[in-house]
């Protein structure tokens, strides 16, 4: 009998050889089937993983032609990978199987994983069964065309399947529909999309909240455009990486699928935003924006369930298996925000889901995204990155330039404009603006954390704040950020009597902190509204002033309205309205209560780095010196991997102590000492996050003899990006080696441009060494130390930049490793003694090179 549910075989050929493996010659007697499996044995080519790809990929094919269990079809998926994967384990021969045909083959693989299949639905079970038909059809084909054997001794059954095959690839013709979307899914898409463009199309600039001027605007007037890393393999002189600069919200244009990494603040929410709202505009593609916070403990939802469960205003008009259609149609656009914000252990199982979904419906989209550290351990390896079809970029800090435009789009949103009136300190903006713009090029702790647009937005607002007297340091700066916030915030706006609730900074930040510790001890990013409710309820009778003013409902509903820390999301949930906010308050209340210690538990986790570190700096120095200690300790049961790990936090917290006892300070040093010897590359850069007290510990790079060992200290401390590594650096600069000058030469853009160039850049031999420039400034004092041989181009720029900046009489080899807004290259023809343009293929192609000038990859 043919199968019920049919896939061509054009298609599903190549997906049944991924199971087999390729005799050396034809066989000519009778295989057994488990022997040619491509996961068995010890050099098994696949493994289950490979399998389960196969068996998403029949679903896929099988999905477009018949209607499915669109809720079921990832457990559709985990059964026939088990069912598929008992070939291996039933003692059938090639003949065997032949013999029995398909439906008979298909029941006994059935019966060899009895039960798999019943958590599926009756009708999910249906099409499961249908398919292990079909596929089992397509791999008996395949057993014949390769055996000599079962074509001669089996002739009748051979011909019986091809005649299947052939009725089958008929009727899956037939049944092929590409259909043009139902007027209700095409009048439905038109709405969502409006509300995506309405929930999406709007941005909030940190601490611009004045009276006269609106606290929003429209995200294609304020939008950055941020610069996105790849990193490639560099050039075996190096032994390290590239790295490709992109932009980021042109990404999925070049890559189906992304992993984006970035550090809290650096703007990948907001690019998300900006995505969705481009795609909803454009529709090419429907964007799904799904904020992992809203889900982290349910799973990853089925497709028919992604508006439910971020609580789309639209969720319950949407027409039934709509997701499903586009999903298959190959329309849409996964955009997965926050990885790092579900609990750790909840992580594996949202990958798998997530992988599963993707593999189903193969030609979906899909940008990930998550702090740096958060997806090291498993969410997404290199190889699995690779297997999956993903890409891994990273969002870059803000380029000079950019932060410069950042502070310039800052200070205009902040005057409004014509429909909110005359701004009275219009012109003392622009002398703030002019002043902190003075500020950032001159001291070293504004200009690194200004590369952040979070951090940049609260210097901005705190520059304003204080008349441009600004504070140094993470700490400092968010304390008075949330001085501002708490205290100043409504008196600006002259907002009030918008409630009957009157508290005072100090009772406003102590019931933050009570949320902010609730949502780190319960693992959440966001916390359900009667949940905050309960924990503001059960922290009042400790606040005389706030239980006075009103029960938890009442207390929240000013803080949600009157602090600007927190939202809710469409009734249901409350997040802070940055994660970076929650962290430093949930810090500051764990040193209140005298917890310090439990955070030693998890102080190898990465995504508590943030919060122990804001600990130690709020902690009394006794405080601090026993959790130190206890950081530094031995941990029975413990990974040596992790007690490392604990250790290093502690280095990383001296850099953001007050006030520490010497000897607490000198036993860390000793501690760590021998944790600060790279003996890796990827050792010496993951030293780089550690801080400045690591540039203490490293040995003299003058009296290391090896370049290997020399260029192992050059990119730790390149990595540590803090102006006192410049000195550090300078006893490399006579090193011949070109891997140690081309390791000195990367880090240019990290530190100020005209003190690196000085005493870095001009004392490194050109010889072979490309010297990269990533903005107009670097080209600047590049040109003015006479310019050099060969450029690198590592960042976004201009053509009228690179041609004010480059030197014609000096450039011979130019090195394109970024995109550029204009790929016509014709401008070349101005340097005449140019012969090599190397151009990254990773980028788009140029055109218009001039003659003679060879393009090598």
């Amino acid at each position: 009998m043919e199968p019920v549910v049919r896939t061509p075989s054009a298609l599903s050929a190549p997906l049944v050889r991924r199971l087999f493996r390729v005799p050396p010659r034809p066989p000519k007697c009778p295989d057994l089937i488990a022997a040619i499996a491509t996961w068995r044995g010890p050099d098994a080519p696949a493994d289950p993983d490979e399998v389960h790809r196969t068996a998403a990929e029949f679903i896929q094919l099988a999905a477009e032609t018949h209607s499915t269990p669109t809720r079921e079809l990832p457990e559709v998926a985990d059964v026939l990978t088990r069912t598929l994967l008992a070939i291996g384990e039933l003692d059938l021969t090639d003949a065997d199987a032949v013999r029995l045909g398909p439906q008979d083959y298909a029941r006994r693989l059935r019966g060899a994983v009895q039960g798999a299949d019943r958590r599926l639905s009756p009708g999910a079970a249906w099409f499961h069964d249908e398919l292990l038909v079909a596929v089992c059809l397509h791999v008996l084909h395949h057993l014949v065309r390769r055996s000599p054997y079962i074509q001669r001794h089996l002739a009748e059954r051979a011909s019986r399947i091809r005649q299947l095959v052939d009725l089958s690839d008929a009727e899956a013709a037939a049944a092929v529909r590409r259909p043009e979307p139902s007027r209700e899914d095409a009048d439905f898409e038109t709405a969502y999309a409006q509300e995506v463009v309405r929930q999406h199309g709007w941005l909030t600039i940190v601490g611009v909240d004045f009276a006269n001027a609106p606290d929003r605007w429209p995200l294609e007037d304020t939008y950055l455009s941020l610069q996105a890393e790849e990193n490639t393999g560099g050039p075996p002189v190096t032994g390290g990486h590239q790295r490709t600069v992109l932009l980021a919200d042109r990404a999925l244009e070049g890559h189906e699928r992304v992993l984006l990494r970035g550090v809290a603040g650096s703007g990948k929410t907001t690019l998300v935003q900006w995505l969705a709202v481009a795609a909803a505009r454009e529709g090419a593609r429907v964007p799904f924006v799904l904020p992992v916070r809203r889900f982290a403990r349910e799973g990853f939802p089925a497709p028919d369930d992604f508006l439910r469960a971020v609580r789309h205003p639209l969720a319950g008009q949407a027409p039934e298996g709509w997701v499903v259609r586009t999903l298959l149609a190959g329309r849409a656009l996964l955009l997965v925000d926050g990885i790092d914000e579900a609990p750790e252990e909840t992580r594996g199982a949202l990958r798998d889901q997530l992988r599963r979904l993707l593999r189903i419906f193969s030609g979906t989209a899909c940008l990930v995204t998550s702090r740096p550290s958060a997806v090291e351990d498993g969410w997404l390896s290199q190889e699995r990155l690779a297997e999956e079809g993903f890409t891994e970029l990273s969002l870059a800090p803000m380029s000079r330039d950019q932060v410069t435009r950042f502070i310039r789009d800052w200070h205009t949103a902040a005057m409004g404009d014509d429909q909110y009136g005359e701004q009275p300190d219009r012109e003392d903006l622009k002398e703030y603006e002019q002043r902190l713009l003075n500020s950032v090029r001159i001291y070293r702790e504004l200009r690194q954390l200004a590369t952040n647009p979070l951090m940049c937005g609260l210097i901005c607002a705190l520059n304003r704040d204080r008349s441009g007297s600004l504070p140094k340091g993470r700490k400092e700066l968010y304390d008075a950020a949330l001085e501002m916030l708490l205290q100043r915030r409504d008196p600006e706006r002259d907002v009030l009597y918008a409630d009957d609730v009157r508290l005072q900074q100090g009772a406003r930040e102590l019931l933050l902190r009570k949320l902010a510790h609730a949502m780190l001890a319960e693992g959440l990013s966001e916390l359900p509204r009667r949940r905050v409710v309960e924990v503001l309820d059960g922290a009042l009778p400790a606040i005389p002033s706030a239980r006075a003013a009103g029960d938890g409902e009442k207390i929240f509903r000013h803080l949600l309205h009157r602090t600007g820390l927190l939202r809710e999301q469409a009734g249901v949930s409350v997040d802070f309205i940055h994660r970076t906010f929650q962290d430093y308050l949930a810090a500051k209340e764990i040193v209140a209560r005298g917890h310090l210690h439990t955070l030693v538990d998890h102080a190898h986790q990465p995504e508590w780095e943030e919060v122990i570190r804001m600990a130690a700096a709020h902690a009394r120095p006794d405080e601090c010196a026993g959790f130190l200690e206890r950081l530094l300790a031995a941990a029975p049961g413990l990974r040596r991997p992790h007690v490392n790990h604990r250790r290093l936090m502690a280095a990383a917290c001296l850099e953001h102590v007050s006030e520490l006892d010497p000897a607490m300070q000198e036993l860390v040093h000793r501690r760590t000492k021998n944790l600060l010897r790279p003996t890796t590359e990827q050792g010496a850069r993951s030293l780089g996050w550690v801080g400045p007290i690591v540039l203490e510990q490293l040995p003299d790079p003058e009296q290391v003899p090896g370049d290997q060992q020399a260029l192992l200290l050059a990119i730790t401390a390149t990595r540590v990006q803090d102006d006192a590594a410049i000195d550090y650096l300078a006893r490399l600069r006579t090193r011949s080696s070109l891997a140690i000058r081309t390791e000195l030469a990367r880090p240019w853009r990290h530190f100020d441009t005209d003190r690196y160039a000085h005493e870095i850049i001009a004392h490194l031999g050109p010889e072979g060494l490309y010297f990269p420039v990533s903005d107009a400034a670097e080209l600047a004092a590049l040109r003015g130390l006479g310019g050099r041989p060969r450029i690198q181009v590592a960042g976004i720029m201009r053509t009228d930049e690179l041609l004010a900046g480059l030197v014609p009489d000096r450039l011979t080899h130019l090195w394109v490793n970024a995109e550029l807004p204009d790929p016509d290259m014709a401008w070349l023809a101005r340097f005449p003694h140019l012969r090599v343009l190397r151009v990254n293929p990773r980028l788009p192609r140029v055109r218009n090179v001039p003659e003679g000038v060879t393009i090598t990859a």
